[in-house]
């Protein structure tokens, strides 16, 4: 038997989307179907959330990962399924904490149903997640995901804790973005290896991939806040500063600038709101601050794709690559 042929070449990201269309398609008919209550503001509102845009990138990892380790049931459908709701009760929630109006491109659920109807729905969708992780019947899959829901549940409370906070270090704000993001991409890429059956070796190298690939994904997020319009973003520039969080480009930035400059972004910090925004872009693009956030971006991708060397050659492994590459050269 001859082995199957694949392209050692990295593809676009359309092409990784249409590599995981079909599995990709069944996910989205088990979340409409799972949506469904006999309670109609909740089906209103979960629809309106899951059907607003965005990538989709954690179930598709989760998708792309159990076929990359050679996975052929079915269970990989229900695990990303599960992602993906335990991700949107999270974003049900931050836009509730954060008073956000725009994500994606469009009125955030709190502003089109009010915060109530937000917070209850987020805690619908991880209620049902719970239930698919019990019909999956892996106590494995479901110790990992309630770990991890654990772990996002306390990163946003250490969040909360930094805003307002110029003092917030580098250190403290990996903390915060591994347990807020990172960990959730994390958790998708190692039920893959669980489902698959691999060897703790390939299981480790998944939780490495996903960790750093999550880590990426949030810095690029982070730098984007200042480096991009309105439209490429999806929301308001500068909604970070103006809820007085202090990422990576504004901690660099008051590292680095002079002390007038770290006397403007301390205040900014500590006041919150975006009336001097664009002094701001200002001294975070010349202390180099997008730059060195871009290299730490980097950095994670580079490890996430090394992390994969020991995974057999396919389609799949390479599209796992792009995921990488795409989650640091994106710009929305």
């Amino acid at each position: 038997m001859q082995p199957a042929e694949y392209s050692t070449a990295v593809p676009a990201f359309e092409d990784v989307i249409s590599l995981a269309r079909e599995d990709m398609g069944k996910v989205d008919a088990l979340i409409r179907v799972s949506l469904q209550s006999d309670v109609m503001l909740v089906s209103q509102v979960s629809e309106y959330i899951v059907t607003s845009g965005g990538k989709r990138l954690r179930p598709l990892i989760v998708l792309l990962a159990a076929r990359a380790l050679g996975y052929r049931g079915d269970q990989q459908v229900r695990a990303a399924a599960v992602v993906e709701f335990i991700h949107t009760a999270t974003l049900l929630h931050d836009d509730v904490v954060d008073s956000s109006g725009r994500r994606r491109g469009k009125d955030t659920a709190n502003t089109v149903f009010g915060n109530q109807a937000s917070v209850l729905v987020g805690d619908f969708l991880y209620s049902r997640a719970f239930q698919m992780m019990v019909e999956m019947g892996r106590m494995r899959v479901m110790q990992i995901l309630a770990d991890a829901t654990n772990t996002i549940a306390s990163g946003e409370v250490m969040q909360l804790m930094n805003v307002h906070d110029p003092d917030v270090t580098e250190a403290a704000y990996r903390q915060v973005i591994y347990r807020k993001t990172a960990r959730l991409f994390e958790a998708g890429a190692q039920i893959a290896a669980v489902l698959a059956e691999r060897d703790p070796s390939d299981e480790a190298a998944m939780i490495c991939y996903g960790q750093n690939l999550g880590t990426a994904f949030q810095l690029v997020d982070d730098a984007l806040d200042y480096d991009a319009s309105p439209e490429e973003l999806g929301k308001n520039l500068g909604d970070d500063l103006a809820e007085g969080k202090p990422t990576l480009p504004l901690i660099y930035a008051m590292e680095n600038g002079s002390p007038a400059e770290r006397k403007m972004l301390r205040h900014a910090i500590l006041e919150g709101g975006v009336d001097k925004l664009d002094e701001i872009q200002a001294v975070v693009e010349s202390t180099g601050a997008l730059q060195y956030t871009a290299a730490r971006a980097q950095e994670a991708a580079d490890m996430a794709i090394s992390a994969l060397t020991g995974i057999p050659n396919s389609d799949y492994k390479q599209a796992l690559i792009a995921v990488a590459e795409f989650a640091v050269r994106r710009r929305s």
